[in-house]
């Protein structure tokens, strides 16, 4: 009778930890195309610039996730000098070549349920090698299978060791206004 009950409990326990892993999978999903654009309003000069070349991932069970963005994969710019001083002078692309932002959501989400929720990223924020944490905050909608998120936030040059030269401080600002929007996708 104990061996009996030892190997119900075995098959339950095996029962439990196959649903519970089969949620878990459901529950992460990946960056299936997103962009990330930044623009810099200085008194002289607007700059604007994007890349496609973002990926990462969230797991919403876990509420982690994990992005990145190539440095040198933003185009744009008002000319191809000027996207040339941002990843020789600026950016240092060949040395930096990813800024990343991976952490914790703050409040939860169902990527399963049809909702718009707020939530706030907190983590690490990593560009032109400097780590800075921060609290930025996403707007994540769900519709049926469909999960897209947005944000917009402000990097400061200055916390990121980003120097600018004197000459050029009128047509670059040290405010940089990023937004980005990804659709993800439930990971197979």
């Amino acid at each position: 009778m104990k061996f009996m009950k030892a190997v119900i409990y075995k098959y339950i326990m095996v029962c439990i930890g196959f649903l519970v892993c089969f949620k878990t999978q459901a529950q992460v999903y990946e960056i299936e195309k997103g962009n990330i654009q930044f623009y810099s309003d200085a008194p002289q000069e607007l700059i604007k610039a994007y890349s496609e070349n973002i990926s990462g991932i969230v797991d919403f069970t876990k509420n982690i996730f994990f992005v990145k963005v190539g440095i040198s994969s933003f185009n744009g710019f008002n000319s191809p000098l000027q996207r040339e001083h941002f990843n020789e002078n600026y950016m240092e692309s060949t040395m930096f070549p990813v800024a990343s932002f991976s952490g914790k959501l703050i409040e939860e989400v169902n990527p399963e349920k049809d909702k718009k929720t707020t939530v706030r990223a907190k983590g690490d924020l990593l560009i032109h090698g400097i780590t800075q944490e921060r609290i930025i905050p996403a707007l994540i909608r769900t519709k049926g299978k469909e999960v897209l998120l947005e944000a917009d936030f402000i990097i400061l040059l200055s916390d990121h060791d980003i120097k600018i030269p004197r000459v050029v401080s009128s047509k670059l600002s040290q405010k940089i206004h990023v937004s980005v929007f990804a659709k993800l996708t439930k990971r197979k």
